[in-house]
């Protein structure tokens, strides 16, 4: 018998948990056909990869990304691939592109993720050919995907199509009983057609792009829990999930996540949900102790099915002047980011009356989580004009002037352009035993990478690379907090089963979507970032991981589609080797396979 792809002598995990064992791996159209402690014939077979002393692992799973409307102009995804992601799911954080206009989408997607409007405009104009959930995942499959590829519908497109945009975001504007039917009726027809379930978002800091409606919240934060429970009702009866994010300003609220997944008031089903998010705030200090009991004693008293999706990587932004989202907690701060011209925004951030309402605001003792500290000493300068700030933290400038460092931070931006100034802080996720006991905690699965959104701020392309290494070396150092196999499953098969996808394991019988890693390069390199141009979104500078003598190869389908650094010819454009996965689809190929 003769193979498309034979991996040869590799450390094998097959994404189970399972401990790893030296194997050697024969491919055929496009699943695993053979797992053999023997060597395997290779004559005739195309493509040989060398893995002695390598790991070889399923495909990473990215449950959290934003690439709604980049899928539709560069369908490889490459910047997730090339790192060994091989499924990724959009239509998070209630933003998905099925139902919704082309101008409601892109107002709905561009401010929120930080992505050029005019870009996803004039994408969702020129490919936007759906109508229906069918139509797009249709739409979707038809494309030369590079990764697999599977989805949420977002319940601010479900809002926007039912009530149109400015109903959708007008707070005095409840639903008619009509509207919620035909609310229920479509994303009863998305789950029919195979989305995996439904994505809100309850905190109102996320606001809309565009002219018309520009700064409202988006359309999920107006929902009433009446509106919400009628969906969730859907949800139960298909079975599917709901991924959210209480709200901020209220997170007494997120008591009623935990009452709607639970299978109390003589519900028989439990509705899985996905929350944003787990994490060691610098702002919310104490919280990372209470994150995983409080979960699991919720999910046990009320039949729950809870967890929350957590970055298992320092979260670092950076922030070309005020252009970050945290900014958004703060009304002064909208107000700055409402206005786009780069004149008027340094007018009012010159104006001390803004500057009185913004220090108040600043100032103000804020209960409940919060995503930013509020600490400019731990703000950095990295690019400025002023060469001799850099390196400086708004904090220190802040002491040497003798101002407030709210002051200190908008003078800075004032004197040398807003947007020329750029800085950087973490956020969360800064000690490193907190981080690594997020990681082995259950009740939390491995996401919120915002993959393809925050162009400017932040690069998490390759969080598994960066865990595993993690991983790696606490067992080196003699104290482990989590085996490899374990990691590996927490980043595989464990979503895979958790969200109900198609993919995640590396077994006989199962699709061959693969990466063969070279531990000896699990270093330094994972944890850097870079910045490349992006053709399609008119040259941008975006943040991007590079390391790719880490990734010996990405497999998808059974093709290798990135190795040594480079794509295979057509990756993305003429040749496709992902797919869109279902809900509902088999979990095993139904192919005869030889032990």
């Amino acid at each position: 018998m003769t193979y498309d792809v034979i991996i040869r002598d590799g450390l094998w995990f097959d994404g189970t948990g399972s401990a790893p064992q030296t194997r050697t791996l024969g491919i055929r159209d496009g699943v695993v056909a053979t797992v053999s402690a023997t060597p395997l014939d290779e004559t005739g077979c195309p493509e040989v990869i060398d893995a002695a002393g390598k790991w070889i692992t399923p495909g990473f799973i990215d449950v959290h990304t934003h690439y709604d409307a980049e899928i539709l102009l560069d369908p490889g995804l490459r910047e997730s691939v090339r790192h060994g992601v091989t499924t990724v799911l959009l239509g998070n954080c209630s933003l998905s592109t099925v139902y919704a206009g082309a101008e409601d989408a892109a107002d709905l997607f561009s401010r929120v993720e930080a992505v050029p409007r005019e870009f996803v405009l004039g994408a969702l104009e020129s490919n936007k050919t759906w109508s229906t959930a069918a139509e797009y995942i249709e739409a979707i499959d038809a494309l030369p995907l590079g990764p697999n590829i599977s989805s949420l519908l977002g319940h601010s497109d479900l809002r926007t199509a039912v009530l149109g945009l400015e109903r959708a975001t007008d707070e005095t504007v409840r639903p008619t009983e009509a509207e919620l039917e035909k609310m229920a009726e479509l994303l009863d027809e998305a789950l029919e057609a195979g989305v995996l379930g439904m994505s809100g978002m309850d905190s109102a800091i996320d606001k809309l792009d565009g002219d018309r409606f520009r700064s409202r919240a988006l359309p999920s934060t107006f929902a009433t829990w009446r509106e919400r429970r009628r969906l969730i009702k859907v949800l139960r009866k298909r079975g599917r999930i709901l991924q959210s994010a209480p709200n901020v300003d209220k997170p007494n609220t997120g008591l009623l996540f935990f009452l709607s997944s639970s299978r109390m008031f003589g519900l028989r089903k439990r509705v899985r949900m996905s929350l944003l998010v787990s994490a060691d705030g610098k702002s919310m200090p104490l919280a990372v102790y209470t994150f995983g009991i409080g979960t699991r004693v919720l999910n046990k008293l009320l039949g729950s099915s809870v967890r929350f999706q957590h970055l298992p990587v320092p979260f670092e932004l950076y922030s070309d002047g005020i252009d970050l989202p945290v900014f958004e907690e703060f009304g002064a701060g909208t107000a700055a980011l409402h206005l786009r011209d780069q004149l008027q925004r340094n007018e009012l951030l010159a104006d001390e009356a803004y500057r009185r309402q913004f220090r108040r605001e600043f100032d103000r003792i804020k209960l409940g989580p919060s995503l930013w500290h509020r600490d400019f000493h731990d703000a950095v300068i990295v690019e400025c004009p002023d060469k001799s700030l850099i390196g400086k933290s708004f904090g220190k400038i802040a002491d040497e002037r003798g101002l407030h460092p709210l002051d200190a931070f908008l003078d800075v931006l004032v004197e040398n352009g807003e947007r020329n100034v750029r800085w950087t802080t973490t956020v969360a996720n800064h000690r490193p035993k907190q981080l690594n006991k997020l990681a082995a905690e259950p009740s939390i699965h491995m996401g919120f990478s915002d993959a393809g959104a925050h162009l400017r701020n932040m690069a998490f392309y390759n969080f598994p690379l960066r865990l595993l290494k993690r991983a790696r070396d606490a067992y080196r150092a003699g104290a482990p907090f989590m085996p490899i196999e374990q990691a590996l499953y927490r980043l595989t098969g464990e979503l895979a089963e958790w969200f109900g996808l198609n993919a995640g394991t590396l077994r006989e019988g199962d699709r061959a979507d693969f990466v063969v890693i070279d531990p000896a390069f699990l270093d330094d390199s994972v944890d850097g970032y870079h910045e490349d141009e992006v053709p399609f979104y008119g040259g941008l500078s975006r943040m991007v991981n590079r390391n790719d003598a880490t990734v010996v190869a990405t497999g998808v389908g059974g093709t290798v589609v990135f190795g040594n650094g480079e794509f295979r010819a057509g990756y993305g454009q003429t040749v496709r080797s992902g797919r869109y996965l279902k809900a509902g689809d088999p979990q095993r190929a139904a192919v005869s396979v030889s032990a």
